[in-house]
């Protein structure tokens, strides 16, 4: 068994249990007797509504507009597919989300709005509320995805700066809406996937301002009114579970990390190799999470009275990164080189962390591989680990040592995927 070769498939095989191709059509209802209106915004949304045009009747009438980032758009013949900004967001989100609302609200009650949400969502269904600008909003983005805040708090944010987020295009809609998502948050809570379009909202304008105060963003003095107004009761909040509006909506969750960390526990399995499954809810600063699962893989091989070798210790979930350095890298290969550094060449213990969306960060690289040797290959190039970790690139490390994982887009995303292997 090639170790590295494990990893990679491993990888390959959870990645291919989100596969909305083969996902949707098992979740797809009949036809409604009036139109069906397909919308949706994430990095899966391509694939999603590829996946609704196979396999919808072909007498049925079937129509819409999904956004999704640059490069991950798919031929579509009946269902549009816009590419736009992501993470941060840009002007064909904003365009297109104006005009996913308009249709929606021309729905009438015996028509069906199909929604298809994945992760990326937030970013790419990007409508300001009146009295925010586009440019507003990207720099308190930009704030938000440095300063460590969870993918919780950021929604929680954008949700009450949005048209169409925060259950706010299902109170503008008049037919049923069944929402199908494919979760990349933690807890899989349909409010937090794309920011919940479908969703109730359990958040309000406090907490949101509690968020920019939490981690002292610097936000223009008209969106800091704006939410002191909400919070004031002076507007409306973002629709509640209570919400009247909500008994003719459905959200599905119909992929999420623990069905992939399930997927890729039987791939090991299969080869004899045994599989703890540490959580697919894993939260928190990326190098602290991998000082924990370095000293459990210590444990492992220096005592192995409880857990034996061959054994893969499996996770999921959305850690952080806090940015301080200026170099490149995703919260997964920040992770791994924390792990490497930690665990110093011990013998026998390779690992892999990923990103399901084929993207770490913002660099081209689903995340990284490393080997037990990865320090001395690192040594001999002249590349400090420690030096590199503190300046937030590891990126730059594993880029050096070939050990990068690039797959391109996956056109799915359940969140990270780590495999820590103990021989």
């Amino acid at each position: 068994m090639n170790p590295r070769s494990c990893l990679l498939e491993s990888f390959s095989v959870a990645v291919k249990a989100a596969d909305p191709l083969h996902i949707i059509p098992q979740h797809l209802p009949d036809p409604p007797r009036g139109r069906t209106l397909v919308v949706g915004a994430g990095k899966a949304s391509a694939a999603m509504a590829l996946a609704v045009e196979n396999s919808w009747p072909a007498n049925a009438q079937l129509d819409g507009l999904v956004v999704t980032r640059y490069g991950h758009a798919l031929p579509t013949h009946k269902i549009r597919v816009i590419e736009a900004g992501h993470p941060i967001p840009d002007e064909n989100g904003e365009l297109a989300s104006r005009e996913i609302l308009a249709a929606v609200k021309a729905l009438k009650s015996e028509d069906l709005l199909l929604c298809l949400f994945s992760g990326g969502g937030s970013s790419l269904l990007s409508l300001p509320i009146v009295g925010v600008s586009l440019q507003e909003l990207q720099e308190i983005t930009q704030q938000l995805l440095r300063c460590g805040a969870s993918i919780q708090e950021i929604n929680t944010v954008r949700k009450h700066l949005s048209a169409i987020q925060g259950g706010k295009l299902a109170a503008a809609c008049k037919a049923p809406i069944l929402a199908l998502i494919i979760s990349d948050v933690t807890g899989d809570a349909a409010t937090h996937i794309a920011s919940g379009p479908c969703a109730p909202d359990p958040t309000t304008f406090s907490d949101a301002l509690a968020v920019l105060d939490r981690y002292h963003l610097d936000v223009s003095p008209a969106v800091r009114q704006i939410l002191l107004t909400g919070a004031e009761r002076a507007v409306d909040e973002t629709p509640k579970p209570d919400a009247s509006i909500f008994t003719h909506v459905e959200n599905r969750i119909i992929a999420n990390a623990h069905q992939s960390l399930m997927a890729a526990a039987d791939y090991f399995q299969s080869l004899n190799i045994a599989t703890l499954i540490l959580g697919d809810t894993v939260t928190g600063e990326s190098r602290e999470i991998a000082k924990g699962y370095a000293a459990l893989a210590k444990e492992i091989r220096l005592h192995p009275q409880l857990l034996k070798a061959p054994i893969a210790l499996l996770s999921g979930g959305e850690t952080t990164v806090t940015i301080r350095g200026k170099g490149r890298g995703g919260r997964n290969s920040e992770f791994l080189l924390s792990l490497l550094i930690e665990l110093a060449g011990l013998e026998k213990i390779y690992a892999l962390a990923c990103d399901t969306d084929g993207i770490d960060g913002t660099a081209n690289n689903a995340g990284a591989l490393m080997t037990p040797d990865s320090l001395i290959r690192a040594k001999a190039l002249g590349l400090n680990a420690a030096a590199l970790l503190a300046n937030n690139d590891a990126y730059t490390f594993f880029r050096h040592l070939n050990d990068l994982v690039v797959t391109g887009p996956t056109y799915t995303n359940v969140n990270d995927y780590r495999a820590i292997l103990i021989l």
